[in-house]
């Protein structure tokens, strides 16, 4: 009896190892500690049946618990050590425990491979990374030092770093060495490859987007709000004092009063627009969205807007067949703030033209549209930045009409959402062309001929 526990003595400390771990993670998590230690407790007897260690390492081979810590393999001892398994894990509680954690679990075994993940963190990684280096799974050096760490030192970490996947993502890295046997001889006794550090990883690109978010409100906000609210105080004061018995002066300080108000509640609806897209930047929507049809609407609804600035919008795109995924309602609010911006700056009676653009080599697989108009068109110099909050090309005339400095790079965030892009072209005197690209579906229909006209 005594032999035999001696004999699985490693793969019990093994199994305590993740078991502690995962105990400690759902009491962070604010789990009532006699849960977490039954949760320990299962899991711990779970990974003993499922990680299927075999007998034969004594307990002397454990050096003692004071024993100093090995040293990690060497190249030679990697490259000639067992292949590593896809599902180094074998079914068990142990492994449904692990596959139902919402923080993304990566297990390293002891010549530093991957051998398993939940789905939780091949949502965070963006791909499978079993059986592949820490450093190549991870490809961020401050979690792969580690790591590293880890594996020489016994030596735990907490880290936060931002992986560079298809969007900027910041991830909290809780990185935890489990206990260990020296590092047997690759293969020996036909034993599997043994967990050596756990990784559980939190995605933290909400929070971190809502804390810049909530300084970029205060440091812009404040900026743009101190001028109509010092206007607005003004004129109280003159209403109170010597315009008090002036009507005349009265209804044109009112007018003016209304204007700024509504300015102000523009800006407030567009910062708070800003902050829900930013938020969700990274979660892309998945709704079939038609952009020929969602630009009609958009023209149509405008149309009124331009009558009353002297001008037109005309659509050459078909009714339907543009197809895209996304979200129908920030695609909508694209094509307004890139039409109502040419209506504004299209000079009387030049038309706004809105039309599918051509392809090209760069964007392969893409779908554009393009939204032109007569203007006086945009500096070499300011197209750049056009897209930064609070940019103005001309800031008294934004104002004049309406313009809150928001639109664009409310536009800016929501393809970025999409995957998509936006190009700008433009020469002075000669107006503007701003061209949205989407990814196409495969059901994208073939579009017919476009009808051309003002929309209705």
């Amino acid at each position: 009896m005594a032999a035999r526990a001696a004999e699985e003595a490693p793969a019990i400390l093994a199994a305590a190892g993740v078991a502690a771990a995962a105990g400690l993670a759902l009491g962070a998590a604010g789990a009532p500690a006699a849960l977490a230690a039954a949760f320990g407790a299962a899991l711990g007897a779970a990974f003993r049946a499922s990680l299927g260690v075999a007998a034969g390492c004594a307990v002397a081979r454990l050096g003692g618990f004071g024993a100093a810590t090995p040293a990690p393999p060497s190249p030679a001892a990697v490259d000639q050590a067992p292949p590593p398994t896809l599902d180094a894990l074998a079914p068990g509680l142990g492994r449904a425990l692990l596959e139902q954690l919402p923080a993304g679990v990566l297990l390293i075994d002891e010549f530093g491979r991957v051998i398993f993940q939940n789905a939780a963190a091949t949502d965070v990684v963006e791909r499978s990374v079993a059986g592949l280096p820490y450093a190549a799974a991870l490809r961020a050096p401050a979690m792969t030092e580690a790591v590293a760490a880890a594996l020489a030192d016994q030596r735990p970490a907490d880290i936060d770093v931002t992986l560079q996947r298809a969007k900027e993502r910041v991830i909290h890295a809780a990185i935890r060495p489990l206990p260990r046997a020296e590092l047997s001889a690759p293969g020996a006794d036909g034993e599997p490859p043994r967990p050596a550090v756990l990784i559980m990883l939190e995605d933290r690109t909400r929070a971190a987007k809502a804390e810049a978010l909530r300084r970029d409100f205060v440091a812009y906000a404040s900026h743009e709000l101190k001028t109509p609210l010092a206007s607005i105080s003004g004129f109280i004061e003159t209403l109170q004092g010597h315009a008090k018995s002036d009507p005349a002066a009265t209804e044109r300080f009112l007018r003016i009063m209304a204007q700024q108000t509504e300015r102000m509640k523009r800006l407030v609806e567009d910062l708070l627009s800003l902050n829900r897209i930013e938020i969700n930047e990274h979660v892309r929507p998945r709704d079939p969205v038609d952009l020929a049809t969602v630009a009609w609407e958009v023209a149509s609804a405008l149309s009124p807007l331009a009558q009353a600035q002297g001008t037109r919008i005309e659509v050459s795109l078909p009714r339907e067949g543009m197809m895209t995924r996304g979200s129908h309602d920030e695609v909508a609010q694209v094509f307004v703030n890139l039409m109502d911006n040419a209506v504004k700056y299209a000079g009387h009676g030049g038309p706004v033209r809105v039309t599918r653009a051509q392809p090209t080599p760069g964007r392969a697989g893409m779908i554009g549209v393009t939204v032109a108009d007569s203007g006086p068109g945009i500096a070499r110099e300011h197209l750049p930045r056009l897209t930064e909050r609070f940019y103005r090309v001309d800031a008294a005339r934004s104002r004049e009409r309406g313009g809150t400095g928001l639109g664009l790079a409310i536009a800016k965030h929501i393809l970025n959402r999409h995957r998509a892009d936006l190009s700008v072209t433009s020469k002075l005197g000669e107006g503007s062309r701003f061209t949205v690209w989407f990814p196409a579906t495969p059901d994208e229909a073939a579009a017919p001929e476009p009808p051309v006209g003002a929309a209705q």
